[in-house]
């Protein structure tokens, strides 16, 4: 059982965080992929879908204040193989604060091959996005899905939430794209839906 501040203290960062999620969100609508932190049930959601067995880095996009971090490490990725790329100045502080070490990247995620360079040594495992994906442009999705299967294991998978419960943020019926969907996650505040996308093996 877990000590009274313990539980206090997480209480108290996560209200700490919707506040900042929220001054984000009016500053710049558009770039920010929700009005508050991800939940817990929709963190664990995404997280499942990383295999933990397959080798190399784990990529996140836009990753906030670590919410969904905070269940691929209970998942089992350990810290030090994430990769954390985040565009706001004021979430990398505390990603590099409570995640010492993992790498974070302050950078534009959907230019994903640029702003990772050459620190990638290996494919990576999974990338998991909370990007705003669907207040872009088509082409600028597909390109991003395009790097990310550049950049990761055969059997890696693209993991990518959104609270849109008809339209998925990549069209399905892409040539050599598997899809997958979750169940609604209606515990979630707006409901949301987990979507995956994995190269699909070629006879």
């Amino acid at each position: 059982m877990r000590p009274q501040s313990s539980l206090a203290e997480k209480k108290g960062l996560r209200l700490d965080d919707e506040v900042r999620f929220i001054r984000s969100w009016l500053e710049k609508p558009l770039a920010i992929g929700a009005v508050t932190p991800s939940g817990r049930v929709l963190a664990r959601t995404m997280a499942r879908y990383v295999d933990t067995k397959i080798p190399g880095p784990v990529i996140e996009l836009g990753p906030g204040t670590g919410p969904v971090t905070e269940a691929l490490v209970a998942r089992g990725v350990a810290p030090h193989r994430l990769v954390l790329v985040e565009f706001n100045p004021s979430f990398c502080r505390i990603l590099r604060a409570r995640y010492p070490e993992a790498t974070v990247l302050q950078g534009d995620a959907y230019s994903l091959k640029r702003t990772l360079g050459e620190m990638l040594q290996q494919p990576a495992a999974a990338v998991v996005s909370g990007l705003p994906l669907l207040t872009k442009p088509m082409r600028t999705r597909l390109r991003l899905i395009n790097e990310a299967f550049g950049l990761m294991h055969r059997d890696a998978a693209f993991v990518q939430f959104t609270y849109s419960m008809a339209a998925p943020p990549i069209p399905k019926g892409l040539s050599r794209v598997q899809t997958e969907a979750s169940e609604r996650i209606w515990m979630n505040l707006p409901p949301a839906r987990v979507w995956v996308y994995r190269k699909a093996l070629v006879s």
